[in-house]
């Protein structure tokens, strides 16, 4: 470990599947400039992108959307993407000419269910991140920690979300309310009050985000994105489709709650695509992407502003863990006035002055993630090598008020080289 702090690399891919994200961030106990954490100081030394290849890309998607699966397909793709992992980490670490003491892998999600559902006679809740953190540890010599999200749900959690650990640290203000709201392919917010401690922080996912936008425009226009939100510009929103979809139950679902491609994943977009069908393509798009900006602005309003009785329900829903409904105790005295953004959503002009233009009312401006040195990109790279830095120093870092969890919970699996 160096002298000045330890070296983490964070690696990161997403719901989107379109790539592996690596961040390269330094901890270390001084006051030299960077965010607080814990009595620790967070420095971002650089991070990288890379895509999967075409072939990757699609067997990881048809592992995600599989009815039925090949056991031994399963395994190579285990396997196949700890190598992978390993490569990008070391890629990263000869572009910025460091070397790491630790890397925290969050792995790539083929299966997550946050609600308990009966299985073989009993009631349970699952998760699976895929990426083997041995096989990391070995490539790149280092411990690994991997596998986050099981230790909360094994706490009573959803094992989501996890991201707001990083939020707390590096977006906490003294005197102002923030909605710190990542746009991947999922959208979900953090909502911190001015001055918050960790246990008054509320998040849960919003709903679809980049996910059906990118699925229609492949499907139509043959693109992987909608770039800058180009094609949404140029079409109409179908009211009829969006008023239908945002009145579907997860929309209507209270918080705590996690979503992913079980709900807006192949099927979700085929049925979208059918309840669309005699429009032109560009309205399709105009209204997938209404469908995020819709259903987070709603979110904001419905449960984090105190301008909803709602928000005094979950305080006392006796349904929700002690923890949880302190989090939301902590919501109903304070204003919000800042939502920063971050995922590849924030690059979606469209996107971002739909969500503007519908949080305006509520007095929140609209800010980038950017202007407080955490490139969007980045963000949740740093997020997992925050958290593998408490996991290897025995400390918990779920947020109960977030996730459900009755309790703090040390994340992950460490994998020694």
């Amino acid at each position: 470990m160096s002298k000045s702090g330890m070296i983490i690399a964070g690696v990161m891919s997403g719901t989107s599947a379109d790539g592996i994200d690596v961040a390269l961030i330094q901890i270390a106990e001084s006051k030299a400039h960077g965010r607080r954490a814990r009595g620790h100081t967070i420095g971002l030394l650089g991070h990288m992108h890379f895509p999967y290849a075409a072939k990757v890309r699609a067997g990881i998607l048809a592992a995600m959307n599989a009815e039925q699966a090949r056991v031994a397909e399963l395994a190579r793709l285990n396997f196949l993407l700890g190598e992978l992992y390993a490569d990008a980490v070391l890629a990263t670490q000869r572009r910025y000419r460091v070397k790491v003491d630790l890397v925290g892998c969050h792995g790539q999600t083929l299966y997550h269910q946050g609600e308990g559902q009966s299985f073989l006679g009993r009631k349970i809740c699952t998760t699976w991140q895929t990426g083997e953190g041995a096989v990391i540890a070995a490539r790149v010599g280092v411990p690994v920690v991997s596998d986050f999200r099981p230790a909360d749900m094994a706490a009573g959690g959803k094992g989501a979300p996890l991201v707001p650990y990083l939020d707390y640290l590096w977006f906490r203000e003294a005197r102002i309310g923030r909605i710190v709201q990542n746009i991947g392919g999922i959208a979900n917010l953090t909502a911190i009050p001015a001055g918050a401690r960790t246990e008054e922080v509320v998040a849960f996912d919003t709903g679809p985000g980049n996910m059906v936008i990118d699925a229609v425009t492949q499907e139509l226009f043959g693109k992987a994105f909608d770039r800058d939100g180009k094609l949404a510009a140029s079409g109409e929103v179908i009211q009829p489709v969006l008023a239908r979809l945002l009145s579907g139950a997860f929309f209507r679902a209270k918080p705590p709650k996690t979503a992913g491609r079980e709900e807006f994943g192949r099927e979700f977009v085929a049925e979208f695509l059918r309840s669309c069908r005699g429009g032109r393509k560009q309205d399709v798009v105009a209204t997938a992407t209404a469908l995020t900006a819709r259903s987070i602005a709603e979110a904001v309003q419905r449960y984090v502003t105190t301008r909803n009785s709602k928000v005094n329900s979950k305080v006392k829903d006796p349904t929700l863990s002690q923890k949880t409904r302190q989090g939301w105790g902590a919501l109903k005295s304070v204003g919000f006035r800042e939502i920063i953004l971050s995922g590849g959503g924030a690059r979606n002009a469209t996107l971002v002055g739909m969500l503007a233009e519908l949080l305006a009312p509520l007095g929140i401006v609209v800010r980038f993630s950017d202007e407080f040195g955490l490139p969007s990109e980045a963000k949740e790279a740093v997020a997992f090598a925050v958290l593998a830095y408490e996991t290897w120093n025995q400390r918990a870092s779920n947020v109960p008020s977030a996730t459900g969890a009755k309790r703090g919970a040390v994340l992950g699996k460490i994998s020694y080289a």
